[in-house]
């Protein structure tokens, strides 16, 4: 969960019906008893205790790791999480491991099916990592804008005439946004958008 409080904006996992685990005690008894628990038994226990303080530290420290990252992906979207979609930065695995100092597939899989509620809606983590295009002006923008853009070109189009990708392109053109009309191809199929005529209302 991200929210805004104050200036600052919190990131906290959502984990309120999960239950703690810990180990029973009465296992850690039988460990210091000293009469009716054969040493085989205790042996045994004494590793399933191991295992399971394994299992225990692994969780709480894949927790940690998902708060590491999602603070990382506020503080390089700080953007998006003050104004919404369509102020997305280009941002790669790569500069979260390097910001927290991971390995890229750390980052990769910790990313993966995980979800963040914003102000905005809910956004799996993959959703803040795009690749960049660079502008007729020289700034840069994410791919990931570029799609906003298109979905709404063609949210505000005239349903009775649609706009045909050439005429997309033409329109990013003028707004200094050098692109292919495949390259547009692609993003609408991405984003399961039909082409001009199949949106064509009668």
């Amino acid at each position: 969960i991200i929210e805004k409080v104050g200036d600052e904006f919190i990131v906290s996992l959502n984990d309120w019906n999960v239950p703690r685990l810990k180990i029973n005690n009465a296992y850690r008894r039988m460990l210091t008893d000293s009469r009716g628990v054969p040493e085989s038994t205790k042996k045994y226990i004494k590793q399933k205790i191991e295992a399971a303080r394994w299992v225990i530290n692994s969780i709480e420290q894949r927790k940690d790791t998902i708060l590491r990252v999602s603070r990382a992906i506020v503080k390089r979207q700080r953007e998006f999480f003050e104004h919404g979609p369509g102020h997305v930065k280009p941002m790669v695995l790569k500069d979260i491991a390097d910001e927290i100092t991971m390995d890229i597939s750390t980052i990769s899989r910790v990313t993966n099916g995980k979800y963040a509620q914003t102000d905005y809606g809910v956004f799996e983590l993959k959703y803040f990592f795009s690749e960049k295009m660079t502008t007729s002006s020289g700034d840069q923008v994410s791919t990931l804008s570029i799609k906003d853009k298109i979905k709404g070109i063609i949210d505000s189009e005239d349903p009775q005439r649609p706009l045909t990708d050439d005429k997309i392109v033409k329109m990013l053109m003028g707004e200094g946004i050098p692109i292919a009309r495949r390259t547009v191809a692609k993003y609408r199929e991405q984003m399961r958008i039909p082409v001009a005529r199949m949106r064509r209302q009668i």
